[in-house]
Order: structure tokens, then C-alpha cells, then sequence
């Protein structure tokens, strides 16, 4: 466990123009300018990117993402970003197959798949998104949407090309809902994950691997989700939005 940094990650979805995003980013710098143990990464709209990437500067203990790319490298893909313009822009990582875009824009595990191959070679870090609907929970069918959201997403990747991957387990009921995934759900699911990744890709390799949760994600219970023993961080929606609450969220252990 000692081995794995937090990671607190806020996905700022389709909020801030770019000044705003500088705005919030200042602040958040200032507020967490002294934290060290834990990682830090914010996803602002492809708009604000290389604003926020210039504020930030190098060698910063704030990391910036991405919302979204393509798999190609180039082309006729209009409004499309690809992974190069990412890394071009600062980009450190990428939020891959979030349910909302599974769920709006037609995002499948093919896809995802061929998305998370262009990120790695183009030196980016894929945060891999799986989780179930509220029917598929009720139905007991968790753990089978899992296996196979994570087992297309991933096929044919070999484990060396796989280091640099974050998974966040994101359960589609509890995101922007206010409803939460108990702790003891958070962790079974968690628990499961890597058993799954140790299982295909070893023990070393599912020891090192952050697993983060995302649902609802608030300063009130960072603490406790925290404390499991299998969740490495949050991958933040709504309460990322407030540079002070972003805080409380990289201070849980405060």
C-alpha cells in the first residue's frame, strides 16, 4: 500500500472558460503548495488546457489531464483532439471511457481500447473508467460488467506497456447523483479489481496499481473512502469545481 501515491483527480467536465479555469487553478495552487504525499491532477475542458498548463509551469506538484482524445493521430475527424495535442499542450494524463461518455457520445470498450493504445504511445498516462448502471447493480451484475469493460479495454496489452495506467471505478448511479457507494461497497469492488489485475498481469503489477474511486466524491467522506485499503484516490466531479473544496479533498489526511 506504502508504495502508491494518492491520486486526486478533478474532472472539471464542460465547466470554466479558460480564465475561470486560471482563476480556480491559482487558487488551488496557493492552497496546496505544500502537499507532497499526495498527487494531484485536474481535467479542465480542451479550451483551457494550454492556459492552465502555462499557470502551472514545471516541476509543480499539480499534474494536468485530459477529459477525452481520439485514437488517431491525425485526420478528418472534425472536433476531434488527439493525443499529440494533448501532450503538445501539457498533458500528463487522460480520462478514458467515463459513463458519461459511454453513455452521450457512444463510447464502447473497442473504443477505449484504441484510445488507451494512443495515449501510451504518445507518452500520456490512461485513467481507464469502468463501472455499472443502477439496474446492472440490482441485477448482480457488477463484477460481470467489470470483467469485460476491463478485459476489451485492455486486450492485447502486454504488461510492460501497462505502467503508467490509473483504473477509477466509478459506479454510473452514484455519479453527479449525491448518492455514494458505502465503503464497504467501494472496497469490495476495489478489492475485486485488483485481485483481477493480479490474476492477469501479476501481483507486483496489481500492488503498484492506483485504483481510484469516483461517485459523489465530497470532503464529508474523502476521509473514510480513503481508509480502505484498496482505493488509492478519487476521481472527482461537482466538488472539484471549488478550488477550496478541491483542498479539502488533497488534505483528507489533515
Amino acid at each position: 500500500m506504502d508504495s502508491r501515491r494518492p491520486l486526486i483527480a478533478g474532472n472539471w467536465k464542460m465547466h470554466k472558460t479558460g480564465k475561470q479555469a486560471v482563476d480556480s487553478i491559482r487558487q488551488l495552487k496557493d492552497l496546496t503548495s505544500s502537499v507532497t504525499d499526495v498527487e494531484i491532477m485536474v481535467a479542465p475542458p480542451f479550451t483551457a488546457l494550454s492556459q492552465i498548463s502555462a499557470e502551472l509551469g514545471a516541476g509543480g506538484n499539480i499534474a494536468l489531464g485530459a477529459q477525452n482524445m481520439h485514437w488517431e493521430s491525425e485526420g478528418a475527424f472534425t472536433g476531434e483532439i488527439s493525443a499529440n495535442m494533448l501532450k503538445s499542450a501539457g498533458c500528463r494524463y487522460v480520462i478514458l471511457g467515463h459513463s458519461e461518455r459511454r453513455q452521450f457520445f457512444g463510447e464502447t470498450d473497442q473504443t477505449v481500447n484504441k484510445k488507451i493504445k494512443a495515449a501510451l504511445s504518445a507518452g500520456l498516462a490512461p485513467v481507464l473508467c469502468v463501472g455499472e448502471t443502477e439496474k446492472q447493480r440490482n441485477e448482480n451484475k457488477t463484477f460481470n460488467i467489470l470483467d469485460k469493460q476491463i478485459k476489451i479495454g485492455l486486450e492485447n496489452f502486454v504488461l510492460n506497456a501497462l505502467q503508467s495506467l490509473v483504473v477509477a471505478y466509478e459506479p454510473v448511479w452514484a455519479i453527479g447523483t449525491g448518492k455514494t457507494a458505502t465503503t464497504d461497497q467501494a472496497q469490495e469492488v476495489h478489492n475485486y479489481l485488483r485481485k483481477w489485475f493480479a490474476k492477469e498481469y501479476g501481483t507486483e503489477f496489481s500492488q503498484k496499481l492506483r485504483i481510484l474511486y469516483g461517485g459523489s466524491v465530497k470532503p464529508a467522506n474523502i476521509k473514510d473512502l480513503m481508509a480502505m485499503p484498496d482505493i488509492d484516490g478519487a476521481l472527482v466531479g461537482g466538488a472539484s469545481l471549488d478550488p477550496n473544496s478541491l483542498s479539502q479533498l488533497v488534505h483528507y489526511k489533515s
